[in-house]
């Protein structure tokens, strides 16, 4: 696939870097990445996965756009409260890069459409904020052996690992998290403040870009938590889990 001329202006910061160039924007034209919530994080997330020329994005999402929401989802606006979240994404996209092909799902992911779904794509970003959804896209990831970007917020702080269970020595969501951890408050019950899902997002799209184009080094294994009031990050590993039900006995 040659670059056009407008392709070649429009990614010229990208093309100009030696660990991309013209073959890596040419991967990322037809790269394929799968978005779960246009929410907080996938706002962001979004905005620069589209302006980094990544060619087939899908955003599943089953909310309206709701004026609370727009205090941090700043891929939707206020003349588009009460429509879907994933057709006023496609319409921020559409006007952001017509390079860039977005495919919806005004659905909720679930057990019933998530290997279907997800089977269409290179890797996947969890931007949802439930821990039911999260267990569902690590056990479909790991069966199809696609990688998934994962973050959380919370009120000043978010974290973000990548998954690649699948791989050896690798941890799978499970692993870090084996259970529904209890009674756990979300943004609309504990608050938050909006920039924070805009570095985490941001730093979504960061590593989904490089795993796109084998960039630098994986998070997978690792866990960076973010702490904005202290302006502080730090990374932890994370084991796999050897007796772990899901990714712990499979053959490699």
């Amino acid at each position: 696939m040659m670059l056009s001329d407008d392709q070649l202006d429009r990614y010229a910061r990208h093309i100009i870097l030696k660990q991309v160039g013209g073959a890596g924007q040419q991967k990322l034209l037809s790269a394929r990445v799968l978005v779960i919530g246009a929410g907080g994080l996938g706002s962001p997330l979004i905005l620069y996965l589209a302006a980094a020329g990544v060619g087939t994005i899908g955003v599943i999402d089953d909310d309206v756009v709701d004026l609370s929401n727009l205090q941090r989802q700043i891929i939707h606006t206020t003349d588009q409260l009460g429509n879907q979240k994933t057709a006023s994404t496609k319409d921020m996209v559409g006007r952001i890069n017509p390079d860039v092909k977005i495919i919806t799902y005004p659905e909720r992911l679930s057990k019933d459409n998530a290997e279907q779904i997800i089977s269409a794509y290179d890797i996947v970003a969890d931007g949802c904020d439930n821990f039911e959804t999260r267990f569902i896209i690590n056990d479909i990831c790991l069966k199809l052996k696609i990688p998934f970007v994962s973050a959380a917020l919370s009120q000043f702080d978010g974290q973000i690992s990548t998954f690649k269970g699948y791989e050896k020595d690798k941890p799978c969501y499970r692993c870090f998290i084996p259970d529904h951890p209890g009674n756990v408050g979300n943004c609309a019950e504990a608050g938050i403040l909006g920039a924070v899902a805009g570095v985490l997002g941001s730093m979504q799209a960061v590593e989904i870009l490089k795993e796109l184009l084998d960039l630098g080094d994986s998070l997978a294994g690792k866990l960076v938590l973010y702490d904005a009031l202290s302006t502080t990050s730090r990374t932890i590993k994370l084991p796999k889990d050897s007796g772990c039900p899901v990714c712990g006995n499979q053959d490699r």
